[in-house]
């Protein structure tokens, strides 16, 4: 009785054709009944008089399948171990079409003619990082673009502080040289209010020297002037001591 309720329970929550869920009841019904112990016919008496549910259809078991992931063009794409690309490398057994580089990323397109396969890989600071492989060339040459493009995202970065550190630099400079042209302003202005002030202390020593020269020149013509008369005067007296001779 407890197996025909645990599976009248479970077929509660399942739906499946009626022909096909009485006709199993039907094969399956006896052999119950014939399981159950003397003491309880009263039971499965009991049960016959129920409407017979399905039990649950057997259900297939799944397995895990392994997915290897594809380009989109439909053939095969898989990871490659590194050390193994690696160690072909190593021992040059690879042949390099195409390198492409920026700042400390890479990406390679390598060929292995032993097995005509390809490896598409990607370096991060010369450290292989990330590998994939496949045998269409096609394949592989779309392959090297996706990652090409990841490279150059990834130095997005890289290349925007390069852009950064330059401007910088060159903010720095500017600075330096605007800060220089100021500092040979100021020594240029200061030399020139010196020289002003220098040239105006001059013209008003000038001046005073003119004043006192000017002063003395006044002072001497004076002087001279008295002198000039003092010899007319004596002129004057030394003709009148001069006797008069008639003609």
């Amino acid at each position: 009785m407890r197996r025909a309720a645990v599976s009248n329970g479970a077929a509660a929550h399942l739906h499946f054709p009626q022909q096909h869920a009485s006709q199993h009841a039907a094969e399956s019904e006896p052999a119950q009944l014939a399981d159950l112990p003397a003491s309880e016919s009263d039971a499965g008496a009991t049960i016959d008089e129920r409407p017979a549910s399905a039990p649950p259809r057997p259900v297939t078991p799944l397995h895990a399948v392994q997915v290897t992931p594809s380009a989109s063009n439909g053939r095969a794409v898989q990871l490659a171990d590194a050390n193994d690309v690696e160690r072909m490398a190593d021992d040059a057994a690879l042949k390099t079409f195409h390198t492409f580089r920026t700042f400390d990323y890479s990406v390679s397109l390598l060929f292995y003619p032993k097995e005509l396969k390809y490896f598409v890989a990607l370096f991060q600071e010369d450290r292989m990082w990330r590998v994939l492989t496949t045998s269409d060339m096609n394949t592989a040459r779309q392959l090297f673009h996706h990652m090409q493009e990841q490279a150059t995202r990834l130095a997005d970065g890289e290349t925007r502080r390069l852009q950064l550190e330059a401007q910088n630099e060159q903010l720095k400079r500017l600075i330096a040289e605007s800060e220089a042209h100021a500092e040979r302003l100021r020594r240029g202005l200061q030399r020139t209010t010196e020289q002003d002030q220098a040239v105006t202390g001059r013209q008003h020593q000038l001046r005073k020297d003119l004043a006192q020269l000017e002063a003395q020149r006044t002072a001497a013509q004076a002087q001279l002037n008295k002198a000039h008369r003092q010899v007319h005067q004596l002129n004057v007296a030394n003709n009148e001591a001069i006797p008069h001779i008639p003609r």
